[in-house]
């Protein structure tokens, strides 16, 4: 499970096992997990968050959208 980024609480990571599908991250925080697709930043998967939430998440993803990308790809790369 490759970290990409801790910020404010909020984990952001990818399994080892997603490489097969479309680049994305997950999102956790107390007990909450999001799925966001990369490529466009829509949202996969939501378990518990509030949309308030959702919204500081997806910011949070535009903004670090190249360096999630970059390590996606790294990883994936075999």
């Amino acid at each position: 499970m490759p970290t990409v980024l801790r910020w404010q609480g909020y984990h952001f990571f990818f399994y080892s096992a997603d490489g097969w599908e479309p680049p994305h991250v997950h999102v956790t925080i107390d007990g909450k997990e999001a799925k966001i697709w990369l490529n466009d930043l829509n949202l996969a998967i939501n378990m518990g968050y509030s949309a308030r939430e959702l919204s500081i998440i997806i910011k949070k993803t535009r903004d670090e959208r190249e360096v999630f990308l970059e390590a996606w790809h790294d990883y994936f790369a075999n």
